[in-house]
């Protein structure tokens, strides 16, 4: 692959991940962050002085609108990966000036997602069970998480945005959605003012039953889905690695940062699955949808 120059704005966790699998890749990579930790303090100096082809947004989700709004204003027009999810709230999107624009959701480049969709091969299901927990207090080590950007409304947090891999890659694999019901809210137990467990009963166009769980609680961590076809029944384990399908298990070992250096290379090149910045904005309207019907107590439909 040719080396390009990147900017990667924002310095928490997730942007020095993307910092260092783009410096693994072979391309020079300039940061931004508001501390004093990055090459630069603002987005329109880096760019000024990297002249990059490729920027990845990876602030608080609630602070992605006034990147790419500062990011355009920069006079940038290349390629721009957002990290999940894309905003904050559903809203209009303007029209921006880049060159593309796609989500960072690594997860359908996971090996095991991989090869789960080539296996699915467009197919409908009668049934589909994704659930997704991992205890916040394990995320960022030696961090307090209730000072961290997923404990808080404000910053965009909350299991519908920090889990929302799963409604992307049901929405690739089985959507669109045609309704949606949910349960959950905030137990306290992890003393966050944020919604920290969820379950989701969706219609979908390839299958007429799909739930999804979500929490902030699970102590020993676990991503799965299961789907139930007429003569297979696959479950997809991403932790563990392995393929399950009639019982039968296939290994797919992964890399820790395999997933994004394969996103980074779609995205740059233009490749699929990417996720689009169309396919983004609906994850957005699942999540608003969802927040809907959890406020209501009633199905809420497409």
């Amino acid at each position: 692959m040719k080396s390009i120059n990147a900017v990667v704005v924002g310095l928490g966790s997730i942007g020095q991940r993307h910092a260092r699998v783009l410096k693994e890749l072979g391309h020079g990579v300039t940061t931004v962050s508001r501390r004093s930790d990055g090459d630069y303090t603002t987005i329109a100096s880096a760019i000024a002085a990297a002249r990059p082809e490729y920027t990845v947004i990876a602030t608080e989700t609630s602070r992605h609108a006034e990147s790419l709004r500062l990011l355009a204003e920069a006079d940038f027009r290349g390629s721009v990966l957002v990290e999940k999810p894309l905003f904050a709230h559903a809203a209009p999107a303007p029209a921006y000036p880049f060159a593309s624009l796609v989500v960072g959701y690594n997860l359908r480049f996971h090996p095991v997602m991989t090869a789960f969709a080539e296996l699915l091969g467009g197919r409908s299901a009668i049934t589909v069970s994704a659930y997704v927990g991992q205890d916040l207090r394990d995320w960022r080590p030696g961090r307090d998480h209730r000072t961290t950007a997923s404990a808080t409304q404000e910053a965009g947090g909350g299991v519908l945005r920090d889990l929302s891999h799963e409604l992307d890659y049901l929405l690739w694999l089985f959507g669109p959605w045609r309704r949606v019901a949910a349960l959950g809210g905030s137990s306290g137990a992890r003393q966050v003012d944020v919604d920290d467990h969820l379950d989701l009963l969706l219609q979908m166009t390839r299958s007429q039953t799909v739930h999804v769980h979500m929490d902030y609680l699970d102590r020993s961590g676990i991503r799965k889905i299961r789907v139930n076809l007429p003569e297979e029944t696959i479950e997809a384990d991403i932790l563990g690695g392995r393929l399950t399908v009639n019982g039968k298990v296939r290994e797919y070992p992964s890399a820790r940062d395999e997933s994004y250096k394969s996103m980074h290379v779609a995205a740059i090149n233009g490749r699929t699955p990417i996720c689009t910045f169309t396919e983004g904005l609906a994850v957005m309207d699942l999540i608003d949808a969802s927040e809907r019907a959890l406020q209501s107590g009633m199905w809420v439909s497409a």
